[in-house]
């Protein structure tokens, strides 16, 4: 099960990336669209103007595309083997799943005319009553569907999945073989997914009213309801299961529900986007509502908190190592203010000591429900100072982003005065503290200067070789490995080819913390152990 999560979390990452890159696309073109940041004279260019309309309405194509997204990248991330026939078996599903509820609905007379507003207010019934029934449903890729947001691609790409691992490899009879083994993969998602079609129409209205009920006890708690995640957030980061929870939130009624341009849009990250985007001028009260767990709360960790912690461990270093710390520790830094990757920086201090990632984990929640108490409205999926720039600053007072900035400076001083206190009160061996930067770490410290042929061949022969391999993958900051037999794996050696943390979040599966740079790590160690 563990395994489980561990891979889904992981499949989760590729359409959130792209996410990431529309979301900041969206914002500069709004701010280039906003005549308080760029002046009359630049929106009043027509022709530059249409260009900008253009790219948000390219980013507007990602957002509203994310359930098909997703369902392509959860059975492209977790197929076993023959990843392209699994992410043309999840298209293939997908249209087969919103098509089989389209007739569906179609036959028990439920259409996009007769679930107009307009036309249920004609029947009696009120606006408020009305938006709630339009809000059920929605149209994906022409077919007029059950509201199911990222849920139904969720659900179709694990479908698929199951599917394709189970049956890729199967042989039929002589006669039919030719639709045997992956070719098979097409055929038994087209039988299966109209009964997955079926069920979700009569299952999702008691799921989506628990969401529901979920999302409005969130809310009924106000500002302790960022507390709880910003929280939770940090507390799953040793698990990699953040993932899981940040999409909840992001893309479900858990994290509120408005209606922008006369639609209804659900979760923090779809509100927020989604605002960005509009024709009509949104209440800042959507922007907050959309900001509350995307952006601030984070921005506040990674451009205030986590560096002034860096600093913290620098300064209580033992004289003779702060050189080396100050090499371990710099990149890191740079790295969680420029684009909000924490993970390098929290493996620094998190299993070294308890106490300081406890300390580290409240301190998150009181930040985020800090901007929200203040109703800052900066958002973004990273966090770093490139969206904090785009979506607070650019888009000006109306943000609050000054009391980011000052909630922040009060952050980084709780954070470096809380370190420095706990690291010496208990004296927590922190790198470079008590001769803890051994040789390993100082290898660490430096860039690999080798070939990537060459770290490539010293990470397989650090994890046990290539025969106590069964799958290598990676997210954003992670080289995540199954493998046969833990006790082969050499956790010192690794570190020496600039890991900054081992995890073993099961018995059979290790990650090692490379940082940004780990995309290029990952490439070359997995084209080694092909060949």
């Amino acid at each position: 099960m563990k395994e489980f999560w561990q891979k889904f979390g992981k499949s989760l990452l590729l359409p959130i990336s792209t996410i990431a890159i529309a979301g900041i696309f969206s914002g500069l073109a709004a701010a280039m669209q906003n005549s308080a940041v760029v002046g009359e004279t630049f929106v009043n260019l027509v022709y530059v103007q249409n260009f900008i309309g253009f790219i948000r309405r390219l980013a507007g194509l990602v957002f509203g595309n994310l359930p098909l997204f997703f369902c392509m990248s959860i059975a492209l991330g977790m197929a076993e083997d023959e990843k392209p026939t699994a992410a043309f078996s999840a298209v293939l599903g997908f249209l087969v799943f919103h098509y089989t509820l389209n007739y569906i609905l179609g036959l028990n007379g439920i259409t996009a005319e007769t679930t107009s507003i307009s036309n249920l207010m004609e029947e009696g019934m009120s606006q408020v009553d009305a938006t709630i029934v339009n809000a059920n449903y929605e149209t994906i890729l022409g077919y007029f569907t059950l509201r199911m947001n990222v849920f139904g691609g969720i659900l179709v790409g694990l479908v698929v999945n199951a599917l394709h691992n189970r049956f890729y490899t199967i042989t039929l009879p002589s006669a039919v073989n030719f639709f045997g083994g992956k070719r098979f993969i097409p055929l038994i998602t087209i039988v299966t997914i109209p009964f997955v079609g079926i069920a979700s129409y009569f299952i999702w209205p008691f799921f989506n009213t628990l969401i529901g009920m979920i999302g409005s006890w969130i809310n009924s708690i106000g500002v302790f309801g960022p507390f709880v995640y910003g929280s939770a957030n940090r507390l799953l980061i040793p698990t990699g299961l953040h993932h899981i929870l940040n999409q909840v939130v992001r893309f479900t009624p858990v994290g509120g529900t408005a209606v922008i341009d006369g639609q209804t849009v659900m979760g923090a990250l779809n509100i927020f986007n989604t605002a960005i985007a509009a024709n009509s001028e949104v209440p800042n009260e959507v922007f907050q509502m959309g900001a509350r767990y995307v952006g601030q709360g984070h921005s506040l960790i990674v451009i205030f908190g986590l560096p002034a912690a860096a600093i913290a461990m620098y300064r209580t270093a033992d004289e003779k190592n702060k050189k080396k710390v100050k090499a371990l520790l710099s990149a890191s830094v740079t790295a969680s203010i420029l684009t909000g990757v924490t993970e390098p920086l929290e493996f620094s201090f998190m299993f070294v000591s308890p106490v300081l990632f406890l300390f580290h984990v409240i301190l998150t929640g009181v930040g985020y429900m800090a901007a929200a108490l203040l109703r800052c409205s900066v958002g973004g999926v990273q966090a770093g100072l490139i969206d904090f720039t785009i979506f607070g600053i650019f888009r000006g007072a109306q943000s609050k982003w000054y009391l980011v900035v000052l909630i922040g400076l009060g952050m980084a001083f709780i954070y470096y005065f809380g370190f420095t206190y706990l690291i010496k009160r208990f004296n927590i061996s922190t790198p470079g503290r008590n001769d803890n930067i051994d040789t390993e770490d100082r290898k660490a410290a430096n860039v690999h200067t080798g070939s990537d042929t060459k770290l490539a061949e010293q990470i397989l022969e650090y994890l046990g070789g290539k025969e106590n391999i069964t799958e290598i993958t990676n997210c954003f900051t992670r080289l995540r490995v199954t493998i046969k037999d833990m006790s082969l794996v050499q956790e010192a050696n690794l570190k020496s080819t600039g890991a900054t943390g081992i995890i073993r979040p099961s018995a059979n599966n290790v990650q090692v913390v490379y940082g940004l740079k780990v995309e290029g790590i990952a490439r070359a160690v997995k084209a080694l152990y092909k060949n």
